[in-house]
């Protein structure tokens, strides 16, 4: 199993670089010069590809092999970086990004995506039913490395290195990469298992693949399991801010704590995983851990809200806020690598000539269902006032533990 992990946690952890490249280090580079805070924010728009990963997730099924499109799309990530190196912006040049250097980004998230779509696709065939959960951790935990590196690491180094030599320095990253993807035996073409199945054709591809086993219930579980979660996780660190824990010390608690907590949490996921063959009675029973923790989360805001309190910094309760937010950062990892788990399981059940296809629709309801919440959640605290708010998220996050009594047998 390792010489199957280790090449899937290189190329995950070069997934993620995009990620952090542009949630890290690039705001801070435009900040710096002189662009607005709505223009900082217009800079997510490079994230669109992403959301489309379903346009060539059918390209990915039907030509070619799944090593090819994955040796193609790492190896094109690297010349795209060597272009950016070629273009720095003009330290006197009006504030913004360039067209070029834009145009390029663009590009990145799109050659990323379909790298995503590969890679995917690639661990739903190579991981056996007793190595999804091993295989889910290296995908969570290796992601959140490559994003951690590219933001805060390539930050770091931003006083040090120049604009050329930081893309020079990703470009030869993924050219490594690349040259692993081609070259790691775990990697090869797997043997067919039987007659080779043509590429299925039709005018209703989502007919095709919600008809699949376990699919419709998938998609339905996967959109609404983090909403809850979501939303709690985007407006607790703001009412601590509220009730007096600094800046700078919550940044530290809600972005290096925040990772560090959600590797765990993902790391005893797979652990867990090892150990019990059966996923959705395990799955069952993380999502009660994490309404508990929810729950009492939920009756710290009360509380705190209630009184008035200021978190002082030697108070037992901000003691307790703190453990809070990182007990979810814990949970909410755990439960990450579990759900992954469930979706690869429900991919391995469609047939190969769909599987790309199959688990791009299922990550992207997954990063829907993420969206959503942390997008409404300011709005309905505005309208709904934050304990309403915080007990309407805890009614979302016993949803899901409801949801699972009606799972198909086939996932099981």
């Amino acid at each position: 199993m390792r010489r199957k992990l280790l090449p899937l946690a290189g190329l995950y952890l070069v997934q993620g670089l995009p990620y952090g490249l542009q949630s890290g280090l690039l705001p801070v580079l435009l900040r710096a010069r002189g662009l607005s805070l709505t223009r900082v924010g217009l800079a997510k728009l490079l994230y669109l590809p992403w959301l489309f990963k379903l346009v060539w997730a059918p390209l990915v099924d039907a030509r070619g092999s799944l090593r090819a499109w994955l040796v193609l799309s790492t190896a094109a990530l690297g010349l795209v970086c060597g272009l950016l190196a070629a273009l720095p912006p003009a330290e006197a040049g009006p504030p913004g990004l360039p067209v070029p250097v834009a145009g390029l980004l663009l590009l990145l998230n799109l050659g990323a995506a379909v790298q995503d779509v590969a890679l995917d696709t690639l661990a739903v065939q190579l991981l056996e039913p007793a190595e999804l959960g091993p295989g889910n951790t290296v995908q969570v935990v290796a992601y959140k490395l490559g994003a951690v590196l590219a933001g805060g690491g390539l930050l770091a180094l931003v006083p040090t290195l120049s604009w050329p030599l930081l893309f020079l320095l990703l470009a030869a990253t993924y050219w490594l990469a690349a040259a692993l993807a081609w070259a790691a035996p775990a990697l090869q073409p797997l043997p067919a298992s039987g007659p080779s199945e043509p590429p299925l054709r039709s005018l209703h591809l989502l007919q095709d693949l919600l008809a699949m086993p376990g699919t419709l219930w998938t998609a339905g579980f996967v959109l609404t399991y983090k909403l809850g979660e979501q939303g709690a996780s985007s407006l607790f660190p703001l009412f601590l801010l509220d009730h007096g824990i600094s800046t700078p010390e919550l940044g530290l608690w809600n972005s290096v704590g925040a990772v560090i907590c959600s590797i765990v949490g993902s790391s005893l996921g797979g652990a867990l995983l090892a150990r019990h063959r059966q996923l959705l009675p395990l799955l069952r029973s993380v999502l009660r851990f994490r309404l508990g923790g929810l729950a009492c989360q939920t009756t710290l805001l009360f509380h705190l809200d209630t009184l008035g309190v200021r978190l002082g910094s030697s108070t037992v309760l901000r003691g307790a806020a703190l453990l809070s937010l990182c007990l979810q950062h814990v949970l909410g990892g755990l439960v990450t690598t579990t759900t992954f788990a469930l979706m690869m399981r429900c991919s391995q059940l469609a047939p190969r000539a769909l599987q790309a296809t199959h688990y791009g629709l299922l990550a992207t309801l997954e990063l829907l269902g993420k969206l959503l919440l942390g997008t409404l959640a300011g709005a309905l605290a505005d309208s709904l006032g934050l304990p309403l708010c915080f007990a309407f998220f805890l009614a979302l996050s016993a949803t899901p533990v409801l949801y699972l009594g009606l799972a198909p047998g086939s996932l099981a």
